[in-house]
């Protein structure tokens, strides 16, 4: 299998490709890097350093990678963080390059802003962009609950208004939808759920709530969900999998109680899932 992956990177610590590349790669998926920030660190911690790359350069790369005759042998397209406006537009042509290359290929998008804590923290323009121009052309979304809200205009929080909203989400576009994050009132304050949708089903896994919120988790979880689709095109397996390897990683990195996410020492919980957790229908 192999992954076009079109997010930021960071020098220090895990977020974007810097997250997502290290675990694809465990699984055996061969992962094409291009990255669209080269910062020094993420930037939660209200310092960074280095650039944001042009849209024009990062269209640069994605054409020098499809002059190497790469595309029609990608199977997943996945993009995640939009550090500019000009990127979202990049990203929608690579796509539909690729799916002329290869009518296969899914395109999965992280529609990253924000989450329901500490509201938006894009540009302006980002959410905008992503709900209008790249969700459309999307296959698979994995949105949060906050982010499920904003592209729908909804405020989904009971099972029943996530699963309306996901509707919504499905008419924009995408066959696929997970939501990383459901914190329905009536579950157990101790869990936290992820649900997912196609056209085959709906399925919801439960895990326990760690009291630790660990920047990059999202950008794994949404990486090993879209290889794991990718390759099984079945929506139930796939989220048991990536439930299962994300849920270790970050109890491993809670444990630890380093800020980063262990991404290294935890490299087996992609390999070989313990599959812990089962999804059930809804």
């Amino acid at each position: 299998m192999k992954i076009l992956s079109i997010q930021s990177a960071v020098a220090y610590g895990h977020v974007g490709n810097s997250a997502a590349v290290f675990p694809l790669q465990r699984i055996g998926v061969e992962v094409i890097p291009v990255n669209t920030v080269n910062f020094s660190n993420h930037t939660g911690y209200g310092a960074w350093r280095g650039p944001l790359i042009s849209p024009e350069q990062v269209g640069e790369v994605i054409t020098g990678v499809e002059e190497r005759g790469a595309f029609p042998q990608i199977d997943v397209v996945l993009s995640g963080y939009q550090g500019g406006v000009g990127i979202g537009d990049v990203i929608v042509d690579a796509v539909q390059r690729v799916k002329a290359a290869n009518p296969d290929a899914l395109y999965a998008c992280d529609p990253v802003m924000g989450n329901a804590k500490s509201g938006c923290f894009v540009a302006p323009e980002i959410p905008d962009l992503l709900r209008d121009r790249v969700v459309p052309n999307a296959d698979i979304i994995t949105p949060n609950q906050f982010e499920l809200g904003f592209l729908t205009g909804t405020e989904p929080a009971s099972l029943e208004s996530t699963l309306a909203s996901v509707e919504l989400a499905r008419a924009m576009g995408p066959s696929v939808v997970l939501v990383t994050s459901v914190e329905r009132p009536d579950r157990d304050p101790e869990t936290i759920e992820m649900l997912v949708v196609d056209d085959a089903g709906r399925w919801i896994v439960q895990t326990p709530l760690l009291p630790f919120k660990a920047n990059g988790s999202g950008d794994v979880t949404a990486a090993l969900f879209a290889a794991h689709y990718g390759e099984t095109r079945d929506a139930k397996l796939a989220l048991e999998r990536t439930a299962s390897s994300v849920f270790d990683l970050v109890e491993l990195t809670y444990r630890s109680g380093q800020r980063e996410l262990q991404l290294v020492e935890a490299q087996d919980c992609y390999a070989n899932p313990r599959m812990q957790f089962t999804a059930t229908a809804v």
